[in-house]
This record gives structure tokens, sequence and C-alpha cells, in this order.
């Protein structure tokens, strides 16, 4: 079997079964110490101006970030050290990435935590100095496990950003040239097709001939609208917005067939600060692409949840789901799975997103389809 990233990492650090043994056995002694250690790091974290402003939901959020401190010390500690472990700790490094964070702030705020616990390390065994030596070489390893694992995808994924802004930069150009030139030719298309349909008479042929043009004729100033989109940064004009009737007016817009299923749940009296016809048109992209994927006869649902200072839509579908080769790259322009699509919908929903600070993620549901999950600050 290929070695993975995660067991090189290992390999490389001298990780085995001791020391997975040894942790576990720190865990107990450890874990009532939990909260503390939580205290202590987010204290040295606000009193640091720059490594204050890394906290995205400023001093309001660091109650949530105690709770999620502590959780990952349990995980820490207790394991299981397996690929799930190191997906986990991987999304750790990609969201550093989002926020922009300094990497010196990571090898710090790794510091803090390696000085309380070889603290409670020293505490626990000072009468035991052989199981004091391994212990504290266990966590030193497993410390070293996780800044190597935070440290990796932190790079892998700042280089995938910069390639998107250089892309996203060469697209621009791209764009901005040739949008004004395709709305002419357009214009006049439209405007001769008004003047037709008004001298065709009765013959019904024909004006299912026009209705075609005109059909398509929507379908190209979509497209020019949504490459100026992609390369505009249109401002948000925020305010107070009720998801319900944002997804509501998203769920109107999008045309379902007659046997399709469709659900919607948890949306009521969840609020967020955003632009709501931009927010809009994530929902229409997302349920856009779920009714595609479940037509004719297929299952669309939309439920909402509120937690920890956040909001989370999860949009999804019957479909057949996307394949794991593109999975990674569905949010990025002209990637796409449609045999007619251009790759520029959920692009879009990404950009939106973002610009109200918060991310979207795809999932592939257990039993088949597709996920994808809008998360906003609340």
């Amino acid at each position: 079997m290929e070695e993975t990233l995660f067991d090189e990492l290992k390999r490389y650090v001298g990780w085995s079964e001791v020391d997975e043994r040894a942790l576990r056995a720190l865990h107990a002694s450890a874990a009532p110490h939990f909260p503390a250690v939580a205290e202590v790091f987010y204290a040295t974290i606000l009193g640091h101006e720059g490594a204050k402003r890394s906290l995205t939901g400023g001093e309001s959020q660091v109650g949530h970030l105690k709770i999620t401190l502590q959780r990952w010390l349990d995980t820490l500690l207790r394991g299981p050290w397996d690929e799930a472990y190191y997906q986990n700790r991987s999304r750790i490094g990609r969201y550093h990435v989002r926020i922009e964070l300094p990497q010196h702030y990571m090898f710090g705020a790794m510091n803090v935590v390696r000085r309380e616990l070889n603290a409670i390390v020293d505490d626990t065994y000072r009468t035991s100095p052989d199981a004091l030596k391994t212990v504290r070489e266990a966590l030193g390893r497993i410390l070293d496990l996780e800044l190597a694992v935070m440290l990796h995808t932190f790079r892998e994924d700042l280089v995938a950003q910069s390639a998107r802004a250089e892309r996203l930069a060469t697209f621009g150009q791209l764009v901005g040239s040739i949008g004004h030139d395709l709305r002419n030719p357009l214009g006049v298309i439209e405007t001769s097709l008004f003047i037709l349909r008004g001298r065709v008479g009765a013959d019904e042929r024909v004006k299912k001939h026009l209705d075609r043009i005109g059909d398509q004729l929507g379908v190209a100033n979509g497209i020019i609208t949504n490459l100026l989109d992609m390369i505009r940064n249109r401002p948000l004009v925020k305010e107070r917005v009720r998801l319900e009737q944002v997804v509501a007016g998203a769920v109107d817009a999008v045309m379902r067939p007659e046997a399709m299923r469709f659900r919607a749940e948890g949306l009521a009296g969840l609020e967020v600060e955003g632009d709501p016809g931009q927010l809009r048109q994530v929902f229409v992209n997302l349920l856009s692409n779920a009714v595609e994927a479940a037509s004719p006869a297929g299952a669309v649902s939309i439920a909402a949840s509120r937690e920890d200072g956040r909001i989370t839509v999860a949009v999804e579908d019957s479909g057949p789901g996307v394949d794991p080769a593109v999975a990674r790259r569905l949010f990025e322009p002209l990637i796409t799975t449609k045999e007619r699509g251009i790759g520029l919908g959920l692009a879009l929903v990404k950009r939106i997103v973002e610009r109200h600070g918060g991310s979207v993620a795809y999932e592939p549901p257990a039993g088949g389809g597709a996920r994808f999950l809008v998360h906003l600050p609340a």
C-alpha cells in the first residue's frame, strides 16, 4: 500500500505505538487542565496586537474559540492519529490561509500549547523520570506533526490561491476586452428580433423559431453578465437580511420540474448582515445546479442551522454527485461538470460568500448526490 503524506511525516518524526500509548495515558491527567490552557492561550493572543487582529470574529468569538481549542487538545492526546485526524488538521491550515494569518503566529501559538502541556507533564510525572522522558518525547513528536501538517496545507493552499489569482487576472483582462464587443452584436440581434416579431403574422413555425432566438439571446447575455460579475468588485450594500426571504426569492427564480421533490427547513428566524441581491445570486446558482443535477424526478433540499456564531445553509440534491477528480477545483472559474456549462456559477458563489466573510464547500453526502455548504457569520 502506498505511503500517505501523513505516514511519511510520522516516519520522519519517529512516531510509534509507544508515543500513542504515552499520549493516551497523559490524556486522563491533562484533560481537566484543558480549560486553563485555553485561557492562557487566548490571553496571550489578546495581549498581542498583531495576533489579536487574526481573530476574524474579534474578541466576541473568543468564547467559542476556547471550546474549539479544548476539542483540539482532546483529539491531540486521545487520537486516533489516522487519515481522518490528518484531514481535520489540514482544514486548520487552509483556514489560516483564508484569514491570511502570518505563519509566524502559528509557531508562536504552538509554542504556547507546548509550554502549557509540558508543565502538566512535568507535574504529572515528577516522581517517574522514565515515564516523564517518554511522555515528553511523545508530546514533542505530536506537536511537531501538528506544525508539519499545518505548514504543508498552508503552503499548498497558498500556492493554489496565488495560481487562482493569476488565472483570475488573466481571465479579467480577457473578459473586459470582449464583453463590450459581444454586447453590441447581441443588441443588434435583439432589436431586429423585436421588429421581426411584429411582422411575422400568424405563422406559428416562424414564431417558434423567433422564440428560440430570443431564448438563446437570453442565455448569451446571461453568460456575459456572469463573466463581468466575476471580474467586478461590486460594492456590498449591506443590511440586516432574513435568510428565509433571500432563499425564497432564489427558489422562485429557479424553474423546477413538477415531479421534483423540494424541501426547505430551518431558515425561519435566521439573519445575517449582507447584500440581499448578491446573497440571492448565491442561492440561485446553487439551486440551479441542484435542480439540473436531480432532474427530472429527483429531490432537492435546503437546510439551515446556527451554531457557534455562524449560520450554515446546506443545498443538497439527489443527482449523480461530483467526480472526486474535479471536486477540489469546483470553485475555480471555467471548471464545470456540465455538458453545456462554462464553469462560472460556483466561482461566483465562492467570490460572493467570501466577500461576506463566509466560506463555501462541497461535501458528498453518504447516500449519494451532492451537498454544498454555505457558512456565513451570524
